[in-house]
């Protein structure tokens, strides 16, 4: 029987909803290091949520296009243990870093797949639809398409999941993990918690 995938509640700015996250039995949360994301909290601030939060709980630094001395002081003044990239990052930035290092992929169509030949220092890839910017997309795409990724690779799925998809979701892909921002939010970076509840409930029961 397949094992229930990782659940990743991303854009998180308050305590009190990365704690309600981590009860309800999110295995990570996700913190927006980009200053132009609507969702931003300074590294510095998130440290302060990342001590807080209980064991074995992933805490994973956002970013696009850092340099690698702006991702090893965002992620040594956070606390953070995964850096996720979704800019256009070269290839090598993801070489030697003391940190595991998911790379986001925006999926048009089967090309986008090619993308993970790309970066063999990546620990995964999360993939979400193609939309213009940088970030979550908030957009559902081809699951057809991350399902074949899958065979290839560790795959966080994400792109326009909510509690009433989510489980329509992980039936077609089989992904490592699921990431959510929006579709569990009362507003940007503000979390619900009755959404939360039941999209982690929703991912977790899935078989």
């Amino acid at each position: 029987m397949a094992l229930p995938p990782r659940v990743k509640i991303c854009g998180v700015t308050r305590l009190e909803d990365a704690l309600e996250a981590a009860r309800l039995g999110a295995d990570a949360i996700g913190f927006n290091f980009w200053p132009r994301s609507k969702r931003h909290l300074p590294p510095a601030a998130a440290r302060a949520l990342v001590a807080r939060l209980p064991p074995f709980v992933t805490a994973v630094g956002v970013f696009v296009d850092p340099t690698r001395e702006e991702l090893l002081a965002a992620m040594a003044a956070s606390g953070a243990q995964v850096a996720q990239l979704h800019g256009d990052e070269p290839p090598e930035l993801l070489e030697g870093l003391p940190f595991p290092v998911v790379k986001a992929i925006r999926v048009g169509g089967p090309e986008a797949l090619d993308q993970l030949a790309r970066y063999p220092g990546a620990a995964g890839f999360l993939l979400d639809s193609a939309s213009p910017g940088y970030g979550g997309s908030g957009v559902a795409f081809d699951w057809a398409l991350a399902a074949r990724a899958v065979e290839r690779t560790a795959v966080v799925l994400a792109g326009g999941l909510t509690p009433a998809n989510v489980a329509d979701a992980i039936r077609a892909v089989r992904p490592w993990a699921v990431d959510v921002a929006s579709g569990v939010e009362a507003a940007p970076g503000v979390k619900d918690r009755q959404l939360m509840a039941r999209f982690v409930r929703a991912a977790k029961e899935t078989t």
